[in-house]
Order: structure tokens, then C-alpha cells, then sequence
């Protein structure tokens, strides 16, 4: 009798039933997450907005320095898009998605000083950005930089240092076809000390990958510019800016 009791007696003193308790406040709980989800969208579009004009700003001083670099002589640029069948000054966010970016260089004279160009393609630890100056008179690229990558430095970063690479384009031909819609022979990447036509980017030995991504960057950004440019480049020619 008193082991019931006891029994009744614990009973009596045990935590409040399920139903009993409080309920949680879930819609507090969810207003509260979405004020704070929306002050933090809030903060961060409020960051990209006033921090996209610098950052305009600073890619555009970027690509200016390097045509600058690929053409010495260049002493101002103006930048075009290449259209199917004309070319066209930059219409820049509005520019049709086929367009292909180009840079005029002109001599303080403002004489026509050369084209740069950019192209692209995946390196060893990402994009390689690149410029190149193209020459119409010898239709070859002559001026060679780069615009931003995140090669291994020491490896990658040789693409600017090594003396046999860079010579690869003093006079690197790219060449159209007589019909002029295609290039005559597409830029290749061969193994270092085994390039034997002009057309050839001799690699650098331990960077083949950053190499690779030089020589595809170049040659399908020229496959896209120059059967639209090199039929208007008189155009380009006769400009004073």
C-alpha cells in the first residue's frame, strides 16, 4: 500500500504534461528570420551597387594597360565591336551577344598604331586572361600580356618571363584563308624545342597547361575577330580619334 502511494506521490511531482507547456512562438520566430534575411540582402546588393562602378573602373584601366603594353606606340585607344559584316564603335552593355570586343590603337600623331585583342581560356587554376596585338600588314600577332590569371607562381607566372616563350609572338601567324572567313591554319600549342611552323606556340616545359591555355585563348578569340575585322580595317585605318 504505501508502494503505491510513493508510486502516486512521484506521480504527482512529475514534469507538466506536453499539452501544458507554452507553445513556441514560430511566426515570431520566422518574422524574426525574415527581417534579418532581408537586411542581409539589403546590405549586400547595397554593396555590389556602390561598389560596381570601381570595379568597372579598375577592369577598364586593367585592359588599357595592357593594349598599352602590347603596343608601345599606342598612345590612345578606342574600342570597337566586331559585327557580322561591319564593325561598329562599342555599344558597350547594349552591344549585340555575337559582337567581338576590339581595341584600335592610335600614335600621339593619331595615326593607326595596331588592334589588340583579348582572349581566354582555362589555365591550371582557372581563367587565363591574355591581350595580343595583331598586325594587319604581316597579319600576325606581334605584342603579347596578360590581363589577369591565378597561375602557380613560379610555374605558370613563367608565361611572362621566359624569353623563348615570348618570342612565340614577335610574329605569331594567324593568317586568313583567301576567302577570308576562317583563319588558313588555327594557332596550336606544340612541345617546347618542337615548334616548326609560324603558326605555332612553342610551350614552356613544366607550365604545358598554362602554355596550352595562352595558345587556345589567342587562337579562338582571332578565329572570331578577324574575319569580321580584317575586311573593315581600313575603316580602323582612316579614324582619327
Amino acid at each position: 500500500m504505501s508502494e503505491r502511494m510513493d508510486d502516486h506521490q512521484r506521480a504527482g511531482t512529475s514534469e507538466p504534461d506536453e499539452a501544458a507547456r507554452p507553445a513556441t512562438p514560430t511566426l515570431a520566430m520566422v518574422l524574426t528570420l525574415g527581417l534579418v534575411s532581408a537586411f542581409c540582402g539589403l546590405a549586400i546588393v547595397s554593396a555590389y551597387e556602390g561598389t560596381l562602378p570601381a570595379v568597372k573602373n579598375n577592369k577598364r584601366i586593367a585592359i588599357e594597360r595592357a593594349v598599352f603594353k602590347v603596343i608601345p606606340k599606342a598612345s590612345k585607344v578606342v574600342v570597337y565591336d566586331a559585327l557580322p559584316g561591319s564593325i561598329a564603335p562599342a555599344a558597350g552593355e547594349d552591344a549585340p551577344k555575337d559582337a567581338v570586343r576590339f581595341y584600335a590603337a592610335y600614335d600621339e600623331a593619331g595615326d593607326f598604331a595596331g588592334i589588340a585583342a583579348e582572349g581566354v581560356a582555362n589555365g591550371y587554376a582557372g581563367p587565363v586572361r591574355v591581350m595580343f596585338a595583331y598586325s594587319p600588314e604581316c597579319q600576325c600577332i606581334n605584342g603579347f600580356g596578360v590581363v589577369a590569371m591565378n597561375e602557380t607562381p613560379g610555374i605558370g607566372d613563367k608565361i611572362l618571363k621566359e624569353k623563348h616563350f615570348l618570342a612565340n609572338f614577335k610574329a605569331l601567324d594567324v593568317r586568313l584563308k583567301q576567302d577570308m572567313t576562317a583563319l588558313a591554319n588555327e594557332v596550336e600549342t606544340v612541345k617546347q624545342g618542337s615548334k616548326t611552323q609560324p603558326w605555332q606556340v612553342d610551350a614552356i616545359a613544366g607550365a604545358t597547361v598554362t602554355s596550352r591555355a595562352v595558345g587556345k585563348g589567342i587562337n579562338d578569340a582571332a578565329k572570331a575577330l578577324l574575319p569580321r575585322l580584317f575586311p573593315n580595317i581600313e575603316q580602323i585605318r582612316s579614324q582619327k580619334p
